[in-house]
């Protein structure tokens, strides 16, 4: 065993998922859907595969865009692809996503390979997913380089990690009415096919003028004119409020009945604002309006970047969670983004020249540097997670087979078969 301690393994066995999903929609559609889709998945396909499979599918949508609009410029800025067929390709690629990345749990209980590497592995590419569709989405919307994609990268990374650290907390994965992983992913599967309908310019209309409230004068008079496109980032503000309230809510109400300070759980959300605002001082060169990543090819890769440092600290968190381990407050790419950060904005912060960043090449070099960096590090962290809990459980990641008593790797339908008969 390597990354995870002796102590730390120990509490895998013993570990126990527990979820409770409020949608309407998945009660009342979509479970049925999963549960007859499931099916036709043979036993012999492993959890971790499938949900591998519906991550694949998001990149190569990811692929798609970086190949029709290289720079992230959008019409606005004068791309000329994606074309609009491919929107349908990412709505059905992400519908596909959602309904793999739903099934897997399903599978794993068909399997008997459910546990605490199936949780890990499914949050970790779910936590992957939450930037690149950022990214398309964002494109989709028309918005590209702009302040308001930015925004979207907040909402989700903040939407994604509460949801992980009220899991943390009360040992439960909570999905409310109105969820990220059902209706947000629903709601963008709709963004896309309208989007290949009627072209990306139908979400810079005015919302009053589209729904046809533009004569009522009191509306007009009082209530700020979004487009459509900003009128869906001002509901994803308004629905990433409401899931702070209610997590809080619900730690709340657990913490107390523990008996445990109410307050420390707080502290234990000042990960995720440092995270943020150490990123977004780094955008904020030569000023957040103006800011020389945003509006430059580097946006791409920078968000890709942020969104890896994302998925290591939240899968930090589920790994604690599942081995009852302390909360990771600290990430140590926060000294390497804020002195980055510092460095490019050390002009109006101390009235003094960038140290490195001294030219754009030098920007860019950064930006990718830290890109290439960030992946290291995550891709380090899932190998050895992987590795030490697939050989503590003797449970395999990408077959279904686990270890039986003599080590060797077995058929999981065996190997369970032989401990019943112990």
């Amino acid at each position: 065993m390597g990354y995870i301690s002796k102590d730390a393994l120990a509490h895998l066995k013993s570990y126990k998922y527990s979820g409770a999903d409020r949608s309407i929609t998945s009660r009342l559609f979509l479970n049925k859907y999963w549960t007859w889709l499931v099916t036709f998945i043979p036993t012999n396909v492993a959890p971790n595969t499938i949900t591998l499979t519906g991550l694949s599918l998001v990149f190569f949508n990811f692929i798609t865009l970086i190949y029709y609009d290289p720079f992230y410029l959008a019409e606005k800025g004068g791309a000329t692809g994606p074309p609009d067929w491919m929107y349908w390709v990412w709505g059905v690629s992400l519908f596909t996503y959602q309904s793999l990345d739903a099934i897997d749990g399903k599978q794993a209980r068909r399997t008997g390979m459910a546990g605490p590497l199936g949780e890990m592995f499914d949050h970790g590419c779910d936590a992957i997913n939450t930037t690149l569709e950022c990214i398309l989405a964002s494109r989709a919307l028309n918005l590209a380089r702009s302040r308001w994609t930015v925004s979207s990268q907040l909402a989700a990374v903040a939407n994604f990690y509460l949801t992980t650290w009220e899991e943390y907390h009360t040992g439960t994965l909570y999905l409310g009415v109105f969820n990220g992983p059902t209706e947000g992913i629903l709601l963008i599967v709709g963004i896309y096919f309208m989007t290949a309908q009627y072209g990306t310019s139908i979400w810079d209309r005015d919302l009053f003028m589209t729904l046809g409230l533009h004569k009522i004068d009191f509306l007009t008079d009082n209530l700020p004119h979004y487009r459509l496109n900003e009128a869906f980032m001002a509901f994803g503000a308004v629905g990433v409020t409401w899931n702070v309230v209610t997590s809080y809510y619900n730690v709340y109400k657990h913490e107390k009945a523990q008996g445990r300070s109410v307050l420390m759980p707080i502290v234990r959300l000042m990960p995720l604002p440092i995270s943020c605002a150490l990123n977004v001082l780094w955008l904020s060169y030569p000023n957040y309006n103006g800011s020389a990543i945003i509006h430059s090819p580097l946006f791409v890769p920078f968000l890709c970047a942020w969104g890896l440092q994302f998925a290591h600290q939240v899968g930090l968190m589920i790994l604690a969670h599942v081995t009852h381990q302390p909360f990771p407050i600290f990430d140590a790419m926060w000294l390497w983004t804020g002195a980055l950060a510092v460095d490019l904005n050390s002009k109006w912060l101390f009235d003094k020249e960038p140290i490195f960043q001294t030219t754009p090449e030098r920007r860019a070099l950064a930006i990718y540097a830290t890109l290439l960096i960030s992946l290291v590090s995550y891709g380090r962290f899932v190998y050895l997670v992987i590795n030490d809990i697939t050989e503590y459980l003797g449970i395999a990641c990408f077959t279904v087979r686990k270890k039986d008593k003599e080590g060797h790797w077995e058929d999981a339908k065996k190997v369970d078969a032989q401990k019943k008969e112990l």
